[in-house]
Protein backbone atom coordinates (compact mmCIF):
# COMPACT_ATOMS: atom_id res chain seq x y z
CA UNK A 1 0.00 0.00 0.00
CA UNK A 2 2.86 2.25 0.70
CA UNK A 3 4.05 2.26 -2.98
CA UNK A 4 0.33 2.99 -3.76
CA UNK A 5 -0.04 6.02 -2.09
CA UNK A 6 3.57 7.57 -2.79
CA UNK A 7 2.12 7.05 -6.53
CA UNK A 8 -1.21 8.98 -5.57
CA UNK A 9 0.89 11.52 -4.04
CA UNK A 10 2.84 12.21 -7.09
CA UNK A 11 0.74 11.78 -9.15
CA UNK A 12 -1.08 14.63 -7.24
CA UNK A 13 1.42 16.84 -6.62
CA UNK A 14 2.35 16.60 -10.87
CA UNK A 15 -1.63 17.33 -11.42
CA UNK A 16 -2.32 19.85 -9.20
CA UNK A 17 1.21 21.58 -8.49
CA UNK A 18 0.49 22.65 -4.70
CA UNK A 19 1.32 19.89 -1.37
CA UNK A 20 -2.47 20.89 -0.69
CA UNK A 21 -5.88 20.57 -2.00
CA UNK A 22 -9.17 22.37 -1.50
CA UNK A 23 -12.87 23.85 -3.08
CA UNK A 24 -12.97 22.20 -6.80
CA UNK A 25 -9.86 20.04 -6.89
CA UNK A 26 -10.53 18.36 -3.36
CA UNK A 27 -13.85 17.64 -3.88
CA UNK A 28 -12.74 16.11 -7.38
CA UNK A 29 -10.05 14.09 -5.70
CA UNK A 30 -12.41 12.93 -3.55
CA UNK A 31 -14.75 11.91 -5.94
CA UNK A 32 -18.13 13.78 -4.28
CA UNK A 33 -20.69 14.38 -7.11
CA UNK A 34 -20.85 18.45 -6.57
CA UNK A 35 -19.53 20.99 -4.29
CA UNK A 36 -23.04 21.04 -2.38
CA UNK A 37 -22.47 17.35 -1.13
CA UNK A 38 -18.99 18.04 -0.49
CA UNK A 39 -19.94 21.02 1.82
CA UNK A 40 -22.94 19.15 3.12
CA UNK A 41 -20.03 16.04 3.99
CA UNK A 42 -18.05 18.80 6.15
CA UNK A 43 -20.76 19.91 7.87
CA UNK A 44 -21.89 16.10 8.40
CA UNK A 45 -17.70 15.71 9.30
CA UNK A 46 -17.80 12.77 7.22
CA UNK A 47 -14.86 13.95 4.98
CA UNK A 48 -12.63 11.04 5.03
CA UNK A 49 -9.10 13.03 5.43
CA UNK A 50 -8.25 16.08 7.67
CA UNK A 51 -9.39 19.01 6.85
CA UNK A 52 -7.28 22.63 8.39
CA UNK A 53 -8.29 26.03 7.63
CA UNK A 54 -5.78 28.75 7.03
CA UNK A 55 -5.08 31.75 8.49
CA UNK A 56 -7.05 34.83 6.69
CA UNK A 57 -7.92 32.45 3.93
CA UNK A 58 -11.33 30.98 3.12
CA UNK A 59 -12.63 27.25 2.67
CA UNK A 60 -10.88 24.18 4.00
CA UNK A 61 -7.64 22.57 3.06
CA UNK A 62 -6.11 19.07 3.47
CA UNK A 63 -3.12 17.74 2.24
CA UNK A 64 -2.26 15.85 -0.37
CA UNK A 65 -0.12 13.13 1.20
CA UNK A 66 -3.43 12.59 3.38
CA UNK A 67 -6.05 12.23 0.36
CA UNK A 68 -3.08 9.78 -1.63
CA UNK A 69 -2.96 7.72 1.66
CA UNK A 70 -6.96 7.35 1.99
CA UNK A 71 -7.25 6.93 -1.85
CA UNK A 72 -4.31 4.25 -1.65
CA UNK A 73 -6.40 2.68 1.63
CA UNK A 74 -9.85 2.21 -0.63
CA UNK A 75 -8.34 0.70 -3.74
CA UNK A 76 -7.22 -2.00 -0.87
CA UNK A 77 -10.54 -2.47 0.46
CA UNK A 78 -11.56 -3.35 -2.66
CA UNK A 79 -12.08 -7.00 -3.30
Amino acid sequence: MHMLAEEFETQLLQLYGSPILSGENLRTVLGYSSLDAFRQAMHRKTVPVPLYTMENRRGRYAYVKDVADYLATMRHKQP
